[in-house]
């Protein structure tokens, strides 16, 4: 199975909403752990993408 991005599973899938919300979580959440003072944040970003895989994966329609 190829790496995908966070959401594009969900978008694949039909999955719209999800996928939308999966994207905007990582996505703020890894720009946020670009600054110095909350470079915690990658872990954050990191579960929320680790989430959205298993997700995607574990999905039947």
């Amino acid at each position: 199975m190829a790496k995908q991005g966070s959401g594009l599973g969900q978008l694949v899938q039909g999955r719209i909403f999800k996928a939308v919300l999966f994207f905007l979580v990582a996505a703020t959440c890894y720009a946020l752990s670009a600054t110095i003072i909350l470079f915690f944040m990658w872990i954050v970003g990191a579960i929320v993408h680790l989430w959205s895989i298993i997700d995607a994966a574990r999905y039947s329609n």
